[in-house]
């Protein structure tokens, strides 16, 4: 597991106070924050992990070489939750001082905590704890409850959050997308791939449905705004020019929390490009519906847990592996790599290839003809075959004598389901 040292998670029992808003406030309970530590602003996300859960999180914060740097004066439990940025409305976290044999006071000594303590697997019956990054009504969101219906759905600001929180069992799952089939590849969760060491365990492909949302009676000659994530108003350029063709586009880092910032903050001249979740939750109209510019817009996600899956061959498997190239092995190293599947029949899906981030820059030549540098990259490959199959077994020990690296992200089910590119239903539909 990587050290959370320069991202700590925290969680935080909240209160809503700008989002009272009478529209949206009955869809808005009691929250807890999923946020991480280094960010200056943070969410509240409505049906989140439960209070105990922020108990012991918070308890695994403070078993730090912090808390013997605590001075006797005033509450210990005080100075314990300061050192961990709880100060007010904080968590009571019980902890008892008891006086030491030169009498002053001192911790009671703590028991490390084991993976009983933090969270055991759900029994038979009980939904899963699923983490995603955005807010309530994101498409990540929809996707989470495609991949694990009836799931508990786990907000996070940001998608190294959501992969800490299954390695810490805050979540027992996460979904998070890799690839759009307008935008592309998303490059920063390939490197958290390889960052952390979690198991690809699945994959779903969620159709984009976008929609022009405002508060309600607000026209859309009224727009002068409008503001969403950058790949949402790309995807919708060009229905916006003819809707709002005065409006400004301004960027937003998620959809469903441009609609959420639009409600909370009471903004009649500002709409938003989202889903009709969104627009559900939030007390916002829909101006416009469809309004993508392109029908096939499918956004591909990644089903990610602590443990593989045992690969199977009864039904359609992908497997996503990741290597980098040796040095010595000559230019050609790439297309023995992909010989290595062609010569088995075995189709590649996906290549994808990233900076080497040990070793970004490789010097070749001498002193006296001159020197080149190359750019050393890595490689991400998903190939339909299961690792149960020997064809896929062979390749991989071909592909292996050409890497100076080699791991299986993981073997997994394919997402056969058909999609279609109407709106989803609404809840009153369902």
């Amino acid at each position: 597991m990587q050290a959370a040292t320069s991202c700590d998670l925290k969680f935080r029992s909240t209160t809503p106070t700008a989002r009272r808003n009478k529209r949206f406030s009955h869809a808005i309970p009691k929250r807890v924050s999923v946020t991480c530590g280094y960010r200056s602003e943070s969410f509240s996300f409505p049906n989140g992990v439960s209070v105990n859960r922020a108990d012991w999180q918070s308890s695994c914060a403070i078993l730090s070489s912090k808390v013997a740097s605590v001075e006797n004066s005033g509450g210990l439990a005080d100075k314990i939750a300061a050192v961990n940025g709880h100060t007010n409305g904080s968590v009571n976290l019980g902890i008892v001082a008891v006086e030491s044999t030169n009498g002053k006071l001192a911790p009671v000594p703590v028991q490390p905590l084991t993976i009983t303590d933090l969270s055991p697997a759900p029994l038979h019956g009980s939904s899963l704890r699923v983490a995603y990054q955005g807010v309530p009504g994101a498409y990540s969101e929809a996707a989470a409850g495609k991949a694990y219906p009836n799931c508990d759905a786990i907000p996070c600001d940001q998608f190294d959050v959501a992969f800490q929180a299954v390695e810490l069992w805050i979540a027992d799952r996460a979904v998070l997308p890799v690839e759009n089939s307008l935008g592309g590849s998303i490059h920063r969760n390939y490197d958290l791939l390889l960052r952390h060491r979690l198991h690809i365990v699945g994959e779903v492909q969620i159709p984009v449905h976008h929609c022009l949302l405002a508060l309600p009676g607000v026209r859309t000659d009224c727009i002068t705004r409008v503001i969403s994530h950058p790949q949402a108003l790309a995807q919708t350029e060009g229905s916006l020019n003819k809707l709002t063709p005065k409006a400004a586009i301004e960027a937003f880092h998620d959809t469903a929390a441009a609609a959420e910032y639009i409600a909370a903050n009471d903004l009649h001249d500002t709409a938003a490009v989202a889903s009709a979740r969104a627009a559900e939750l939030y007390g916002l109209n829909i101006l416009a519906d469809g309004i993508q510019d392109d029908a096939g817009n499918v956004t591909r996600f990644l089903m990610l847990a602590r443990d593989p899956i045992i690969p199977r061959t009864d039904r359609p498997f992908k497997t996503s592996i990741v290597f980098a190239a040796q040095e010595h092995k000559g230019t050609s190293v790439l297309f023995k790599v992909l010989s290595a599947f062609a010569f088995r029949n075995i189709s590649l899906t996906k290549i994808e290839s990233r900076p080497h981030h040990n070793c970004p820059v490789r010097v070749v030549g001498d002193e006296n003809v001159g020197t080149s540098k190359h750019f050393e990259y890595t490689f991400y490959v998903d190939f339909e075959a299961s690792m149960a199959e020997a064809r896929a077994q062979n390749a991989l020990s071909e592909v292996q004598e050409y890497t100076s690296f080699l791991r299986v992200l993981g073997s997994y089910p394919m997402d056969m389901t058909p999609w279609s590119t109407l709106p989803p239903p609404s809840q009153e539909d369902v």
